[in-house]
């Protein structure tokens, strides 16, 4: 063959083995999008988890899930609850991380899996100590009490799952985040407080190249709080944190300006926020503008065609039916949810520098997150990093933005502002500033309006949310009666009218492995020698309030239902209802909280009564 020859049949097949990678190239999918979630485990969390999980996991896959401590739920319960929510979403394929037993020297040194039960600046060497940021949370009603038990909805509705804790055998959450972000590129979704991440990123800088992105819920940068406000005729009315950049009803008065996700640990947040990984931010700037309405929960009321869309209606009907006020609506927003929306939008879209996305308005904007007050340089026993120390902890700057006062509590005098009942602190404050200590952040500002002007729902990603929650892919397996049809609510009340009685007996207990132990005995003791008549629970002792349930369980099995509990208080007497005076002294990790939660996880084995939590009084 001569060379014109060759070169014009090298020139025929040249365009068809193009065609033919090309073909090879469109029949090959991009791989999915691997997330980590790191979450307080909140009830508007489990709406952001499900509506995570209803996605094609060929193009978002979620790997792990890590549990915030040191937030709104404790570990124990938040672990359980979520196992059962991926077991019923048949995900036990993901891995869940709680909790570990490591710490940090005076001297800064950081050991292995540390359980970020405590924010950075106060982590010692040990699961005991106090809770500086945390007291803001309230450990009662509306706070962790019911947020551990989702309300009682926990029990009532999700199946039990073949996962739960266990000691010695539960990964740590620093050890799921290792092993997921080590085996790929990994987008990292944030969405309670920065500790566990911020941990793992000041252990092992040489995994950050992994992390794609970082995707966070918190904070507020321009935002103005529209709770608490007063009627413009109500001469009476005294407006509260109306007009904060923050969200912190239980501390306005000394710091206006925090959001609860980044004050739970505002150096935590600021490793986060300057660690050179690319950042999106969505605060409440925008989630106030995309408040619950009664026109969405009439809507989510009549969609409920999955599992998961019951679950997350019947959660979010007793929070509206136990709310604070009579304001449900104008002030439960959608948070964590709406920040999941926009990321898996945002990447979507491929992850453009705009932003673009189809749920929210985005806005380029250089801001910090404030760890202490001014003056800075100046050692008032308010901060553990450069206080007693001859040089920093982390060797961090003398006379440097970290080194100034730190916010100490509720009542921290340093925060009062004369002649104001808003505070001056601004620990936790995503501020908008240029100069050196700014990063650049992607912002979302504010809710994109429906484009569906006939419907009822003003905003995007309402109606986007219902029809995830409710499509019939990769739905939910089934609720706990299902999984258990010969399951009824029988309560077990024995007719003691014609047998003798013994002593009656009042059993006070804080719920610790001993206590089960005294109240098996006393339960079978014979009646004629001891009459139980009732169970009071001290909520401030060993095992968290919610730990009540287990008690429940305990008597359902006995057929004992007749047996009312009751919960005493929960904070020590004389000492505030935010705070942990006398309670920071019982470790909160193994062989404290996580174990006492638990029962060491053989709770688990106890049959469920058909009372819990919100049949204490």
């Amino acid at each position: 063959m001569g060379f014109f020859a060759a070169s014009g049949l090298l020139l025929l097949l040249l365009p068809v083995a193009l065609l033919a990678t090309a073909g090879e190239g469109a029949g090959k999918r991009a791989p999915p999008h691997r997330i980590l979630v790191d979450t307080d485990v909140d009830t508007d969390d489990l709406f952001a988890i499900l509506y995570l999980l209803k996605h094609d996991r060929a193009e978002f896959d979620v790997q792990a899930i890590t549990i915030n401590t040191n937030s709104w739920t404790d570990a124990g319960h938040a672990g359980n609850q979520l196992y059962d929510l991926l077991y019923m979403m048949g995900r036990d394929d993901i891995a869940v991380g709680v909790g570990g037993e490591g710490g940090i020297s005076d001297d800064g040194r950081m050991y292995p899996d540390i359980g970020g039960y405590f924010p950075i600046i106060d982590q010692e060497m040990s699961t005991v100590g106090g809770c500086r940021y945390r007291q803001s949370i309230p450990q009662g009603g509306g706070g962790r009490l019911d947020i551990n038990a989702n309300y009682g909805v926990r029990r009532a509705f999700l199946p039990q799952g073949k996962r739960s804790y266990s000691p010695l055998q539960q990964p740590t959450t620093q050890q799921v985040m290792i092993d997921t972000i080590s085996a790929g590129p990994t987008n990292v979704f944030l969405i309670g407080t920065h500790t566990n991440f911020a941990l793992f990123l000041m252990n092992n800088p040489h995994l950050k190249e992994n992390v794609k992105h970082i995707y966070i819920m918190g904070g507020g940068v321009r935002s103005r709080n529209p709770t608490g406000c007063c009627l413009k005729n109500d001469t009476l009315c005294v407006p509260r944190q109306c007009g904060d950049h923050g969200n912190m009803f239980t501390t306005y008065t000394k710091n206006p300006y925090a959001e609860f996700n980044i004050f739970g640990d505002p150096f935590g947040a600021y490793q986060v926020f300057h660690s050179g990984i690319p950042v999106t931010l969505v605060p409440l700037d925008a989630t106030n503008t995309i408040p619950i309405t009664e026109a969405f929960f009439k809507a989510f009321e009549e969609q409920q065609s999955t599992y998961e869309a019951q679950y997350s209606f019947q959660s979010l009907k007793i929070t509206r039916d136990t709310w604070f006020d009579d304001q449900f609506y104008a002030s439960y927003f959608m948070w964590d949810s709406f920040m999941s929306g926009v990321a898996l939008s945002i990447i979507r879209n491929g992850q453009k520098p705009n932003g673009e996305n189809d749920f929210a308005e985005m806005e380029l904007m250089n801001i910090t997150v404030v760890t202490s007050n001014e003056p800075y340089g100046v050692h008032d026993g308010s901060n553990p990093f450069f206080d007693g120390h001859a040089s920093p902890k982390f060797n961090l700057l003398e006379g440097g933005v970290h080194s100034g006062h730190v916010q100490t509590g509720l009542d921290d005098s340093f925060c009062v502002l004369k002649g104001s009942i808003k505070g001056k602190c601004q620990d936790g404050y995503t501020k908008e500033m240029e100069g050196p200590d700014s990063v650049a952040v992607l912002v979302a500002v504010k809710a994109k309006p429906n484009r569906n002007v006939k419907s009822p729902l003003d905003r995007e990603f309402f109606e986007n949310f219902l029809e995830v929650l409710n499509r019939p892919e990769h739905t939910g397996q089934f609720n706990f009666t299902n999984q258990f049809p010969r399951y009824k609510e029988i309560m077990y009340k024995p007719d003691f009218k014609h047998q003798i009685k013994g002593k009656p007996v009042i059993f006070d207990m804080d719920m610790s492995p001993g206590d089960f132990v005294a109240l098996m005995c006393l339960l079978k003791a014979p009646l004629a020698a001891i009459d139980l008549r009732g169970i009071l629970v001290s909520g401030n002792g060993w095992a968290n309030p919610a730990t009540v349930d287990i008690i429940y369980d305990v008597l359902h099995m006995m057929g004992r239902d007749d047996i009312p509990v009751g919960l005493g208080n929960i904070t020590a007497l004389r000492s505030p209802d935010l705070g942990c005076e006398y309670v920071k002294a019982i470790p909160h990790g193994s062989g404290g909280f996580l174990d006492t939660d638990t029962l060491f996880g053989l709770a688990r084995v106890l049959p469920r009564s058909p009372r819990s939590e919100i049949w204490c009084s």
